[in-house]
């Protein structure tokens, strides 16, 4: 079975093209970007690059595809409400695209990388069930929301299996904090390199964390899953507050962390947390990272990094 990852080069993707060729699949990956960090597969898969809102690229890409993986999203969920329309643009129009050449070469599933953190907006309850109302407050979780009724839509009209895996925060090594998005690589490269930490608000806000390996373990599941569900929530179950992912890191690191705290964002929800109870029925998928431990394991990851 031949799989192709859409942004292979990102931190998801990366991971998720290691595990694909541990499993034995056929692997190709799409990305706009040098395959530099994917430098050490290069024999073992196929490099197609190209530009994710171009018909002819995707439709040559995903050829005689089995099952797609799609990671790629232009934007982060602030980015996307300083311009809505580029987000729409580039990511619900470029997916669009790509479920119409998907349905026209007879692929035979699509596996889309949700928000879990985004779709729902402000909690009624939690942990948050997949049957809780959607009422995203960013641009960013209403794309996401968008992007999965359209696969809703193309199941029903064409019958176009897919699986929507919502996602809460994954963290691990080797996130791009240059992206400013997964606060415990963000927090530990400026711990390291002795800056200033910024938090927007007084650190209280709570969200759901869950280990990169995790992650793909359930990405993994949904290839050969063939039930009725479509949606699950990938999360930990568990909450925490930047407050206490500092200190985590803090007495991961062994040494004191200086921390600026900014004006909270209108973004920003008080809480999210991810009731998992689906995806461990359905997809026999479980979490095996411990938060400490996880964060510890990354940790020394970066560390060693530094100290190189």
């Amino acid at each position: 079975m031949r799989c192709i990852v859409f942004g292979g080069s990102g931190f998801i993707g990366l991971n998720l093209t290691n595990a694909l060729i541990e499993q034995g699949y056929k692997v190709r990956v799409f990305d706009r970007e040098s395959p530099e960090l994917l430098s050490n597969l290069l024999n073992q898969i196929e490099w197609v690059r190209g530009n994710f809102l171009d018909e002819e690229d995707v439709k040559n890409a995903i050829r005689d595809c089995d099952i797609i993986f799609h990671l790629i999203s232009t934007t982060l969920p602030k980015s996307s409400n300083d311009n809505p329309i580029y987000d729409v643009e580039s990511n619900l129009v470029g997916t669009l695209k790509l479920l119409s050449c998907a349905n026209k070469c007879g692929v035979k599933k699509i596996i889309f990388a949700s928000s879990g953190g985004t779709i729902y907006g402000k909690s009624e309850s939690t942990p948050i069930k997949e049957s809780h109302p959607n009422n995203p407050i960013s641009s960013y979780g209403i794309t996401k929301l968008a992007i999965e009724k359209y696969l809703h839509l193309f199941y029903l009209e064409y019958g176009l299996e897919y699986c929507v895996l919502r996602i809460s925060n994954p963290y691990g090594f080797g996130q791009k904090i240059q992206s400013k998005q997964g606060v415990v690589s963000v927090f530990t490269s400026k711990a390291l390199s002795g800056q200033p930490i910024e938090i927007w608000g007084d650190g209280s806000v709570i969200r759901d964390y869950i280990h990169i390996d995790d992650v793909i373990q359930a990405f993994i599941k949904t290839i050969t899953y063939s039930g009725e569900e479509k949606i699950f929530n990938i999360g930990c179950g568990e909450g925490k507050n930047l407050n206490e992912i500092l200190s985590v890191i803090e007495g991961a690191l062994k040494i004191p962390i200086q921390v600026s705290y900014k004006a909270a964002r209108l973004l920003d929800v008080p809480v999210n947390i991810l009731d998992n109870t689906l995806a461990k029925k359905e997809l026999g998928w479980e979490v095996t990272r411990e938060f400490s431990q996880g964060v510890d394991e990354t940790v020394r990851l970066y560390v060693e990094k530094y100290n190189r």
